[in-house]
């Protein structure tokens, strides 16, 4: 079973009581964050900082040595940028108000309540992420070039509007935060979230289904599996996607299109990390990452009440639109000479010559956008150009 670190940067534990280091450590590895660090001597924080920047910090006030308050300013003085929430057995509000001023992200008081703690943490994770993909950004903007650009090797483009959002991508992939991917039927949705997981280097695998048209029983049954005896004739467990995409990403192709109960299943799976294999009475955790794609404004669904709003708020902490072919005609050239490649390749023929006209009349195409009531444009061949006939090239696009 895949054990890859969650979060990607340690949550660092600094107390001086071991009974307290070992109930907050198995609060965070029950709750699925694995990557915790423990310390119970003041005097080592800054050393183990240095040694590996955490991503969150929990630090107690009343300690020997250096006490939290001293060991505070210099946190927030030297990393500014890392959140560190106070947990401390001291209730007064004027403590509380100073440690926020000294930088604190929040403020617990012991004895630590489960729910209190994990949320708090959650938030934390959320904004030391969401700082480093700020980064990330400015970074990629200041080179003006892709660090991996053979992530992008399978999406074939040469057009500015799509070169812009690699860039973007590349910023986004190291998060742990789901990725809503929108755009036409044909626009490279699965290709673009599987470059994001290539560029997350996260271990675990790529594991892609198409929810469209699927009832909640099947939703949960693919995705979370079930235990023996969870319906008739069922005598083995069996695992779900979500845990083979443990460590990895699992990739939700056409998300509007998921009924009612099953969004409620996958809102706690995005919250919690927490999911519930059918027949089980025990919940699970996650370290899969989301990354999910639809055809459909999900704005729209939502003012329909088709689509939860919590659910969406959970999906668009970053977000793709990718522009279709209508919108990026320069690209148009480069696509027929793959496919006819491709289909060569196939027949085991020679690549055949591209006549210029062809070209010239696919991009004064218009490409409407496919709907259920459309089936897509094809090419109709002339008669002039049927077998056995002259080869001189005529060409009409047509929509059926």
């Amino acid at each position: 079973m895949n054990t890859a670190p969650y979060p990607a940067e340690p949550i660092l534990v600094i107390d001086d009581e071991e009974a307290i280091l070992l109930s907050i450590d198995t609060i965070l590895q029950l709750s699925g964050m694995n990557n915790v660090r423990t310390c119970s001597d003041s005097r080592q924080v800054l050393a183990i900082i240095e040694q590996r920047l955490p991503g969150v910090i929990l630090l107690d006030l009343n300690m020997p040595h250096l006490d939290g308050e001293a060991l505070l300013d210099q946190i927030t003085g030297r990393y500014p940028h890392v959140p560190v929430i106070i947990i401390t057995g001291r209730i007064d509000a004027e403590t509380a108000v100073e440690c926020m001023k000294s930088g604190a992200f929040d403020y617990i008081v012991k004895p630590v309540e489960e729910n209190r703690l994990l949320a708090s943490v959650k938030k934390s994770l959320q904004y030391s992420e969401l700082h480093q993909e700020n980064l990330l950004l400015k970074e990629q903007l200041r080179q003006g070039s892709l660090k991996i650009p053979e992530a992008f090797a399978e999406i074939i483009t040469t057009s500015p509007k799509i070169l812009l959002l690699f860039g973007y991508r590349e910023s986004v992939a190291p998060t742990f935060q789901p990725v809503p991917i929108r755009g036409e039927t044909g626009t490279g949705k699965g290709l673009i979230a599987r470059a994001i997981h290539r560029l997350s280097g996260s271990p675990g695998e790529f594991v892609a289904v198409n929810v469209a048209g699927l009832d909640d029983n099947v939703f949960s049954d693919t995705l979370f599996g079930h235990v023996r005896g969870a319906f008739t004739g069922v005598d083995t467990d069996r695992s779900g996607l979500i845990e083979r995409a443990a460590g990895g990403t699992l990739f939700l192709d056409e998300i509007g299109d998921l009924s009612a109960s099953s969004q409620i299943k996958l809102l706690r799976l995005l919250q919690e990390k927490e999911y519930m294999p059918l027949g089980s009475d025990a919940d699970r955790t996650s370290s899969a990452r989301i990354i999910a794609s639809t055809h459909v404004d999900l704005w729209e669904l939502q003012q329909k009440e088709q689509f939860r709003q919590d659910l969406h708020y959970r999906l668009r902490t970053h977000r793709i639109i990718l522009p279709p072919l209508r919108e990026r005609r320069e690209d148009i050239g480069l696509l027929v000479e793959h496919f006819a490649e491709c289909a060569a390749q196939a027949l085991k023929k020679n690549m055949p010559k591209i006549p210029r006209e062809l070209i010239a009349m696919l991009e004064a195409y218009h490409f409407p956008a496919i709907s259920a009531n459309r089936r897509p444009w094809s090419l109709t061949l002339s008669p002039s150009t049927r077998a056995g006939s002259s080869p001189s090239p005529s060409f009409a696009a047509t929509s059926r």
